[in-house]
């Protein structure tokens, strides 16, 4: 019975405590900041009531900052510092909209600006005096993947990453190699718009061997934060992960070798210098360990073959789009997509001879529903119509 009412009291005693507590966190509130190019930001700091975590949430490139509060409102409750931030183009930031930039543009803003809105964010939250120093968490969703994996290449103070639906660049992936003991919390799911992601991000999470990575792969749930609708437990998840994760961040797993696997083994042999352009024989050598068919599916290859182009490795990218295409010789997209490879690299013939193939493979396709038929039809179609025109 003594033992009881000590428990009652010391209940008493507690839960307003705990109230006052509650009571003294600030509310959110919206942040102006200033990008070194002088170009003007809106971010929010949601502050904890006492010392703790700082959290850098980064948005996807079709959403704003807002798409976080939910998720903030509950990091906070749990002790944690969020900021979030519209970056450049996005929210109530300045400066163009993606949309209408043209893609060097695009590709200047992603690589070169937005890393300054990144960082300007960042330095306002480790400025805030409950966050705690040396324990920062960064996460981001669809393109505020790399974003975030960057900023932790840059600030070894960040202990944690949080990626939703993406995989970060090459000099991201191999930070995370050169970093496993990292923990990660990864998310999608497979009816994502990107196709691919899923597989890759699973990949991506064979770079940490910190016991505290975890890799969400949902049926459903669609890009990014969409998931969060899709399943209303994820977020309460996170905060549970980001919780543990920073008390003891370098927990190394206590398992042996890994057991890798073929696709494994190819994509981690892609990401070599130079190695792209010999595909064939290294997708030749991770398939021989797997005698039941193709070992990465054609989705992975068409991403990985277009972000060679993208990053300028037109060669590299003409290597892996050749060999999807033969992998998977009756899809038209592998065509279209090598078709796009031969036109940046000015093969014209040959990018004529694969948008024809696409188009030709089109009239028997069955297996690629309506509307993504109709996306290959178009490519193929404006790339005929490109190299018709007169120079």
């Amino acid at each position: 019975m003594l033992a009881r009412n000590l428990c009652k009291t010391l209940f008493v005693l507690l839960v307003p405590a705990f109230a006052v507590a509650a009571q003294q966190a600030p509310a959110p509130h919206v942040v102006d900041l200033m990008a070194p190019d002088g170009l003007k930001l809106k971010g929010t700091f949601s502050g904890a009531a006492a010392s703790g975590p700082g959290v850098l949430l980064l948005h996807q490139c079709n959403r704003q900052r807002k798409v976080w509060d939910d998720l903030a409102t509950r990091m906070t409750a749990a002790g944690m510092n969020v900021m979030t931030v519209d970056l450049r183009g996005y929210g109530d930031s300045e400066g163009t909209p993606i949309d209408k930039l043209t893609p060097e543009e695009i590709n200047l803003v992603f690589n070169q600006k937005m890393p300054l809105d990144v960082e300007t964010a960042y330095k306002f939250l480790i400025a805030q005096p409950t966050v705690s120093p040396g324990i920062l968490v960064a996460g981001g969703a669809s393109c505020g993947v790399n974003q975030s994996v960057h900023l932790a290449l840059k600030h070894p103070e960040i202990k944690a990453l949080v990626l939703l639906s993406e995989i970060t660049d090459l000099d991201g992936r191999n930070f995370l190699r050169a970093h496993p003991s990292l923990p990660l919390f990864l998310a999608t799911a497979e009816d994502d718009t990107d196709p691919g992601v899923s597989d890759l991000m699973q990949w991506l999470s064979t770079f940490s061997t910190n016991a505290h990575t975890k890799f969400v792969r949902y049926k459903t749930g669609g890009h990014g934060v969409e998931m969060f609708a899709a399943h209303p437990e994820l977020p309460a998840t996170i905060v549970d992960w980001v919780t543990i994760a920073v008390r003891s961040p370098n927990v190394a797993t206590a398992k042996g070798p890994p057991n890798v696997s073929p696709e494994t083994q190819f994509l981690d042999s892609l990401d070599q210098p130079g190695a792209a352009a010999n595909s064939a024989q290294l997708y030749a050598a991770a398939s021989g360990k797997d005698p039941n068919g193709p070992v990465v599916s054609e989705l992975v290859l068409n991403r990985l073959g277009y972000d060679h182009l993208q990053d300028g490795d037109k060669k590299g990218a003409i290597a892996i789009l050749k060999l999807n295409a033969s992998l998977y010789p009756n899809s038209p997209n592998v065509y279209d997509s090598l078709g796009d490879a031969y036109l940046a690299d000015g093969q014209n013939d040959l990018a004529r001879q694969n948008a024809l193939k696409a188009i030709e493979l089109l009239a028997h396709d069955t297996t690629d529903p309506e509307d993504r038929r109709k996306g290959i039809r178009d490519s193929a179609e404006q790339k005929l119509k490109q190299l018709s025109q007169p120079r």
